[in-house]
């Protein structure tokens, strides 16, 4: 359903203006003319941007939706219900509302999602899938466990990263604090003497520069991370970035495992709820978080629609592990793809933790010798004017 702006004029030739939800021009026109109006001009008007839905609430909405359907109330008095329930944040609860309104006026849950922009793909393709099957409950139970698994898997990454990021912090305080207003100490001692070693000058010019142009430093952070974001949203530098991060020593790997158990998590859950392959294998290509992996997904996709099995089509995708499509062989050479689709995505989701953990066990001890050298870096600069100027001294005497 599309929103347009009107403006019409009734019988006794009065223009009026307002706004009306239609599938299309010639449905606005029916509407407003059982009004008794006659339609001039109408224009589109763009739909509202919700804010992405967070997994954890995701996982909320789906698991209260799956206990009160499975209980056999409709889905507009489940709704009505996960609406008005407390501690549903504002924005939450409008977005809500909203899908209570679209499906009061007829339209369906997948697609009401659908428009609203802030329900992951996944999320609007089981929907859809359920609604054609009529087991809306297990589809929400199957999404819940689905963001919950996600949900916990964020939580982990959070934790992981609060040490790395807090010695990264400490280490930007402890050089700008040195650099900034314990190194002018030395500028009497060091501007004595005739030259200075190179690592001072540089050392001695960067304090300068913090002290008297700071306001330049922040400019340059600032422009430094809008290019990093701009470049970030440009597809042929995201696909660079992200084919590096299949193949990067050990990193490459660790990403591989965690590309792998996002995948076939997402495949397990859409080809579960009754998906066809093909419409399931397209929905997943769009979870997978990586532009290298997901850009092959088409050709696979292209293969399986042409009889080729889905093992074998997985199996020439770079970025993913072996594992996967050999697996998958399994269940098709059994006939029990849906349970060994279950079984990888649960595998995969082990590996995919310990994976995280060793990721953010690499970082700790980078940052650590990233530090030691910042300060190493530092006291050698400070000290070896210091010594040079000893070592003077004792030729003269």
């Amino acid at each position: 359903m599309a929103n347009f702006r009107y403006s019409a004029k009734n019988m006794e030739g009065k223009t009026l203006r307002g706004t009306m939800e239609a599938s299309g021009l010639p449905n606005l026109q029916q509407q407003l003319k059982a009004q008794g109006l006659f339609l001039m001009e109408a224009k589109e008007r763009e739909a509202k941007k919700h804010k992405k839905i967070g997994p954890r609430q995701l996982s909320e909405f789906c698991k209260e939706l799956s206990a009160l359907l499975s209980s056999g109330v409709s889905i507009v008095r489940a709704l009505e219900i996960v609406a008005e329930e407390e501690g549903t944040p504002k924005a939450v609860r409008n977005i809500y509302q909203e899908l209570l309104a679209d499906l009061k006026r007829g339209v369906s849950l997948s697609e009401s999602m659908e428009e609203k922009g802030c329900f992951p793909g996944l999320m609007v393709g089981m929907v859809r899938s359920g609604e054609g099957s009529g087991n809306m409950d297990m589809v929400m139970e199957r999404l819940s466990l689905h963001y919950n698994k996600e949900n916990r898997l964020q939580q982990q990454v959070t934790s992981a990263m609060a040490y790395p990021l807090v010695l990264l912090s400490m280490s930007v305080a402890v050089v700008i604090l040195i650099v900034t207003f314990i190194l002018p100490q030395f500028e009497e001692l060091f501007s004595e003497m005739e030259r200075l070693p190179v690592p001072t000058e540089i050392l001695m010019a960067c304090s300068d520069f913090l002290i008297h142009e700071w306001y330049l430093a922040i400019l340059a952070v600032f422009l430094l991370v809008v290019i990093l974001r701009i470049l970030g949203r440009v597809r042929k530098v995201r696909r660079i970035l992200d084919y590096g991060k299949v193949h990067l020593p050990v990193v490459g790997k660790l990403n591989q495992v965690i590309y792998t158990a996002r995948f076939s998590r997402t495949l397990s859950s859409l080809y579960s709820s009754g998906m066809p392959v093909v419409s399931a294998l397209q929905t997943a290509g769009e979870t997978i978080g990586n532009e290298y992996i997901k850009e092959q997904i088409p050709k696979a996709t292209a293969k399986v629609r042409s009889g080729v099995p889905l093992s074998q089509a997985l199996l020439e995708i770079d970025g993913f592990l072996r594992k996967l499509s050999s697996t998958i062989l399994v269940g098709e050479e059994s006939g029990r793809l849906d349970r060994m689709l279950d079984s990888i995505a649960m595998a995969m989701e082990e590996e995919a933790e310990a994976a995280t953990k060793r990721l953010v066990t690499l970082l700790e001890p980078v940052m650590i010798c990233i530090m030691a050298l910042l300060v190493g870096f530092i006291i050698v600069a400070v000290m070896l004017p210091i010594y040079e100027s000893y070592g003077t001294i004792e030729t003269s005497v």
